[in-house]
């Protein structure tokens, strides 16, 4: 089941991977991510024969389950949620090596337990085997998982060696600055940096990653990816859904934690960042917290300020009433968390000095996108003087990250016909179009790169901390403030008016995905 003809994605993958002997260990097993992305990830990595010939999975979590059980769980999942059929020659190899441990996070007991399971399969396989453990739990027990791989051995096995142990860690990375700090010394305590994989799901997106081919593979783009040609960015993460049965979560996160501190700033790091001497992790990591230190401190003031929040309000969605923040089932009646949030950044450094980045990100917005959009300066002196006969708009690369993946190019160009008239034109590329729909979910590539030791796609330590000085003012400022300045928006909308105002101060105005 390793043909590689599958997908044209996969041409010469297998060739550059080699994963030693792996045990994956899943904190948090009986969560959601577990069922709808991480278990599909590991099949399909499968299914592509890209998982080590010794490979296992081991489920944790507090519910004490048998492994036929989670075996059963495992496989149900990949029914419902994989991009491909479950297979039964492939998961009948798979589903022996599923196993499951019980225990609470803080119960040392549980993880001298999973370590006796991890030297059992070592002894029973003959040969070391590296593990990597993924914490895919709320955020309140990452300390005690941390704490006690490191107290049971688990964080140091085979250290310095292929085998060596590996942490993947969820989303939200603290909550501020100082949480993000402890949390970052906890992890230093136990673990290398190099063990460290910081996942932001967002980067695994091959829109995410064509950023790079497209800004240091193509000779047109790059010369013109300044200030002497771009007039500014805009980048959108809009969803469609309210936070449902989330608000006890949502309460206490928000737009500005839950998107713009980390899919929000990773899209704009690699959007802006310079080029990298090579395409090695730490060169690529280096350019990106080289980016962030530039970023100028945000003016937090009512008037003139650089930054916007609102909550939804009731409105139509797809025709369909929906109610608003406050009505939502678990929002506190004096609620200022905002579900929508804006900010306008600029960057000092050469290439970028003048040119303002728009970054937003709500719920309950008109359509689901997530979009990266390079607007150009209009052509100077232009000989096409506008009229209702010559329409001209200004040329915008946007790189559309999803729910279709691709890119597009808007250019002016002449009507045909006898008369000079002209109209913009809009040139697509779509991954689906070119290459196929069955494109690899984020979590195949992430998962497959933490096995290989590959950081590539992962967030530094001192890269989410910057992300953190840069919001934690913000969010310190909005406390403060409580509901004064907060701003609504309608359900299906595009957000609200002060968020305009950000752009409308330089003659800017939000495109619409």
């Amino acid at each position: 089941m390793s043909d590689p003809e599958r997908h044209p994605f996969l041409h010469g993958l297998s060739k550059h991977r080699g994963a030693p002997p792996t045990v994956v260990v899943i904190f948090g097993a009986s969560g959601d991510l577990t069922a709808r992305k991480l278990v599909p990830a590991i099949y399909n990595l499968a299914l592509d024969g890209l998982l080590p010939a010794d490979f296992y999975l081991i489920g944790f979590g507090r519910k004490p389950i048998p492994d036929a059980e989670f075996q059963q769980v495992a496989a149900d999942a990949v029914r419902e949620f994989s991009r491909r059929e479950l297979q039964d020659d492939v998961w009948s190899r798979l589903a022996p090596r599923t196993l499951y441990v019980s225990g609470g996070y803080d119960e040392a007991a549980a993880f001298q337990q999973l370590a006796e399971r991890i030297e059992g399969i070592e002894k029973e396989i003959g040969q070391e085997m590296q593990t990597l453990f993924y914490i895919s739990t709320p955020p309140s027990v990452f300390a005690p998982i941390s704490e006690n791989l490191g107290a049971s051995g688990l964080a140091r096995r085979h250290v310095g060696r292929p085998q060596q142990s590996k942490v993947i860690i969820e989303k939200p990375f603290g909550k501020d600055l100082a949480s993000a700090q402890a949390l970052n010394r906890t992890i230093a305590s136990v673990f290398a940096e190099s063990q460290v994989f910081r996942i932001d799901h967002y980067l695994g997106k091959e829109t995410v990653q064509d950023l790079l081919v497209q800004r240091f593979a193509n000779a047109i783009f790059e010369p013109l990816w300044n200030r002497n040609f771009v007039d500014h960015v805009q980048i959108t993460v809009a969803e469609e859904v309210g936070v449902g049965t989330r608000a006890g979560y949502y309460e206490g996160s928000g737009a500005l934690r839950d998107m713009i501190q980390n899919h929000t700033m990773q899209l704009l790091a690699l959007t802006a960042m310079e080029p990298p001497v090579s395409l090695d992790a730490e060169s690529i990591r280096n350019e990106k917290v080289k980016l962030l230190q530039a970023i100028q401190p945000l003016r937090l003031e009512a008037a003139a300020g650089d930054v916007a929040r609102a909550q939804y309000a009731e409105g139509l969605l797809g025709g369909n009433p929906v109610a608003g923040y406050m009505q939502e089932d678990g929002v506190d009646a004096k609620s200022s968390t905002e579900t929508f949030a804006a900010l306008r950044l600029n960057i000092n450094n050469w290439r970028w000095h003048g040119v303002p980045f728009y970054l937003r990100s709500g719920k309950r917005m008109a359509r689901r996108v997530t979009e990266i959009a390079i607007r150009f300066k209009r052509a100077p002196g232009n000989i096409f003087a506008e009229s209702e006969r010559i329409q001209l708009a200004a040329n915008t690369l946007a790189f559309q990250i999803q729910p279709d993946e691709g890119m597009s190019l808007i250019l002016n160009a002449k009507i045909p016909g006898l008369e000079t008239r002209t109209q913009p034109v809009k040139m697509n590329f779509k991954y689906a179009t070119t290459f196929g729909s069955n494109t690899p979910e984020a979590y195949e590539r992430l998962v497959l790169d933490a096995m290989i030791g590959d950081s590539t796609l992962f967030i530094r330590g001192d890269e989410t901390e910057r992300s953190w000085q840069l919001v934690t003012p913000i969010l310190e400022h909005w406390r403060t403030q409580g509901r004064t300045g907060l701003d609504t928006y309608s359900a299906g909308s595009w957000g609200p008016k002060s968020a305009d105002a950000l752009l409308d101060a330089n003659g800017h105005s939000w495109r619409e995905p």
